[in-house]
């Protein structure tokens, strides 16, 4: 595994540079490794330009999302390809977004439970997902089915306006018996999205998602849920709270998504509020930058030598050097925030938000997996004196996070096509420093 983040410091990483207090007398033995397990609905995002009477053909709504049958997105697609108006195809699926990034960043497995086409013709839609993922995402697991994984068409006007056509193909057909428990015994994480627990009355994958968080919590694996769109959260935002409140042990969203689920505009007191029923809370708030929020133990909380910072909350970040714990392993737990700018004022020129949440979930899952690699590679390294949820400061993730998010920024697809440089072109050395 790689290290997670960029560091001039050494912090006894990777495990082989021991940490002076474990006995090197003792005989080597094999490391021991890990992975990140997560559940998506596959799908092929599309994007193409198009005018107004295209989308009026095709019945959909300018600038919004609508779901449409097998047969008008097979015809809609066709009209796409004939005409030459597709820009980008790309492997898509917020949680497949996020295990590929993780295995670019960590050079390291991941785990993706889903369906998969069972004959792939090359050119189909199960044929571009599987040539846009890394090598490194086990999908040995992924259930077979008759018919097309997801498509989301992205179909975007003059005058820069996105409308979303989605078809769900057989995405949502991933049954219980196919979430095998044998994946959750070493894993550092499972990862879900919200989407997946709000499918059409019949639709297995809400009963093979609460079969997997009944195993993620039967081997001590942390649940991490990202929020996915305001939308499905405006829905019930009381069902949500008690779904975090009862499975949930981090939560990623971004500032629409923290307003829906708590009624709060402003995302630092969205991020407290969502710390009832979470233990760490990964919140993206656009050119605002990136808040993560969660708990510590009093006594072993660190104070930052950045300089404190003003909002709702006076002087926020004075602990953000802390490391984030769960609270009920806490014995006087104390709440920690941290919030970092955009990387370098963000990208020049932004080619894709789309993914841009995903890449920074997926730097705080590199974060925990590396925690749990360390942690049972070198179990007497001072690293592990409290039981950590990360392997960094809440500081250094929130950099870290905001890091890879600029990475897909600045790029058309929402997938990382290569981990982040070992020495960065700009002079801004000083990022990493601190």
């Amino acid at each position: 595994m790689k290290f997670p983040g960029q560091r001039k410091s050494k912090h006894y990483f990777p495990v082989h540079a021991r940490d002076p207090l474990l006995s090197q007398t003792k005989q080597e033995k094999r490391l021991t490794r890990t992975h990140v397990v997560g559940i998506d609905q596959t799908l092929v995002d599309i994007e193409a330009c198009v005018d107004d009477e295209f989308l009026d053909r095709y019945e959909l709504s300018k600038g919004h999302s609508l779901v449409i049958t097998d047969e008008k997105a097979e015809a809609l697609y066709q009209e796409l390809k004939e005409n030459d108006l597709i820009s980008h195809e790309f492997a898509g699926g917020t949680i497949g977004n996020t295990l590929h990034n993780y295995s670019v960043l960590a050079d390291d497995r991941s785990v993706l439970l889903g369906v998969m086409s069972k004959d792939i013709e090359i050119g189909s839609y199960a044929y571009r997902y599987l040539c846009n993922t890394s090598s490194r995402m086990d999908m040995n697991h992924l259930q077979p089915v008759e018919g097309p994984i997801g498509r989301c068409f992205a179909l975007i006007s003059k005058e820069g306006e996105r409308t979303f056509a989605i078809n769900e193909g057989r995405m949502n057909q991933l049954c219980p018996n196919s979430i095998p428990e044998s994946v959750f015994e070493r894993a550092s994480a499972l990862v879900l999205t919200a989407y997946l627990v709000r499918c059409k009355d019949g639709d297995p994958m809400p009963e093979a998602t609460m079969r997997a968080i009944e195993y993620a919590k039967k081997h001590d694996v942390p649940v991490v849920l990202t929020l996915g769109t305001k939308f499905v959260i405006e829905d019930d935002p009381q069902w949500w709270r008690d779904f975090l409140r009862d499975h949930v042990s981090v939560v990623a969203m971004n500032e629409d998504e923290a307003e829906a689920l708590t009624g709060i505009a402003d995302p630092l007191m969205a991020s407290e509020k969502t710390l009832e029923w979470v233990d760490l809370v990964l919140c993206t708030a656009g050119p605002v930058g990136l808040y993560t929020a969660g708990y510590t133990e009093n006594s072993a909380k660190r104070e930052t030598s950045l300089p404190l910072l003003p909002g709702e909350i006076p002087e926020f970040n004075r602990y953000e050097f802390s490391r984030p714990m769960i609270k009920k392993d806490c014995s006087d737990p104390i709440k920690v925030f941290s919030h970092i700018a955009p990387y370098m004022g963000g990208p020049e020129r932004i080619k894709n938000t789309n993914g841009a949440g995903d890449g920074a979930l997926s730097a705080l899952l590199h974060d925990m997996a590396a925690n749990r690699y360390h942690k049972e590679n070198v179990p007497k390294s001072s690293k592990h004196q409290y039981n950590y949820l990360t392997y960094s400061s809440f500081s250094q993730v929130c950099l870290y996070s905001n890091r890879v998010s600029y990475e897909v920024l600045a790029q058309h697809s929402p997938r990382l096509s290569r981990c982040l440089p070992e020495r960065e072109d700009s002079l801004e050395e000083a990022y990493w420093e601190r």
